[in-house]
């Protein structure tokens, strides 16, 4: 008897043991209130107003290269190399706009480094954070225990030369096909719908990361964009853009739905001669997109910009644009529409 007893003892304590790790580890680290915050630096000017303009969209991949999920050692020299090397890529392109998804600001898999902070310093004077995921602990990859993720709090984030003058966090809808435990874990899939004042116009920016592993789900959410979408680009220069994880060569891929909309178009695309954004190593998908309305931003140049390397396992999109005066017509003296 005693044996039971002592057998039914310890899984008592292992369970209790499970439940309260999985209570603390699933737990958030801030409050709701940090999970959307704009920033202005103090550095000495703005920039400057000129007719062009140009925008970056990356998955960042929280600068781990080709190593992102996989169960493998990854050493902090090799955050550095791969930071340097954005940060030298970004110096020359010098973007007006930048958009990052995978980001990390506290996280211990990235050495608890803020990327976004270390990526603003480069002029970026103002920048709009979107925590995606937040957990205490993240047991991913599950083994070795070694390479757990640990404390994360990461997100997708919107720097800028020009001032942010609003944000807002939409939340998309979650795989509901997800058991429990491993939901409670997930990151958020959202659209950061920030609002930029550039050359007199607010230049709204619809900035998204969608769901990479369900297909029915990502539907659903490339739906909810184009509602989203909808409100604004009647209205003024709308740009939608970051990883849509969705290959129009894929079987029934959501991004086609993207296609279907009115007075609009996507940077660097041609679907005859698709230029692929990941992997990074050898591009076979484009999964990374810039879509804007020609009724008010017409597009100088676009590319997807390989210099990068495999400082992520995906490649920027960049566009160089001007807003369209001749369609802009009355909206133009009335900016704040």
């Amino acid at each position: 008897m005693k044996i039971f007893k002592y057998t039914f003892l310890v899984l008592m304590m292992f369970l209790v043991l499970t439940i309260g790790f999985y209570l603390w580890a699933s737990s958030p680290n801030l409050s709701p209130s940090e999970y959307a915050v704009i920033y202005e630096a103090p550095v000495e000017k703005d920039a400057g107003i000129g007719d062009e303009f140009r925008i970056l969209t990356y998955n960042i991949g929280y600068l781990s290269g080709m190593t992102n999920n996989l169960p493998v050692e990854k050493p902090e020299s090799l955050f550095e190399n791969n930071m340097n090397r954005v940060l030298d890529n970004l110096k020359l392109i010098d973007a007006d706009l930048l958009a990052f998804q995978e980001i990390d600001y506290d996280s211990d898999r990235s050495y608890n480094i803020d990327q976004h902070e270390a990526i603003a310093a480069l002029g970026y004077r103002y920048s709009a954070k979107s925590v995606n995921w937040d957990k205490r602990y993240v047991p991913f990859p599950y083994y070795p225990f070694s390479m757990h993720f640990g404390k994360v709090i990461s997100g997708q984030s919107v720097l800028s030369k020009y001032p942010i003058v609003e944000q807002e966090r939409i939340e998309l809808e979650r795989n509901q096909a997800n058991p429990f435990y491993y939901d409670s874990f997930y990151l958020d899939r959202l659209a950061q719908v920030v609002k930029v004042r550039v050359a007199g116009h607010n230049l709204v920016l619809i900035h998204v990361h969608l769901e990479a592993f369900d297909q029915a789900t990502r539907i659903n959410q490339i739906e909810k964009l184009r509602s989203i979408y909808a409100k604004y680009y009647k209205e003024g220069p709308t740009i939608m853009l970051g990883d849509f994880n969705s290959d129009p060569r894929f079987e029934n891929a959501g991004i086609a739905l993207m296609g279907e909309l009115i007075h609009t178009e996507s940077a660097a695309f041609d679907r005859s001669d698709l230029q692929n954004t990941y992997s990074s190593r050898e591009p076979t998908e484009r999964l990374d997109y810039i879509f804007y309305n020609t009724d008010f931003i017409e597009e100088i140049s676009a590319e997807v910009v390989s210099e990068f390397d495999e400082a992520s396992d995906h490649l920027p999109v960049l566009l160089t644009f001007k807003f369209n005066s001749k369609k802009y017509g009355t909206a133009s003296t009335n900016p704040d529409t």
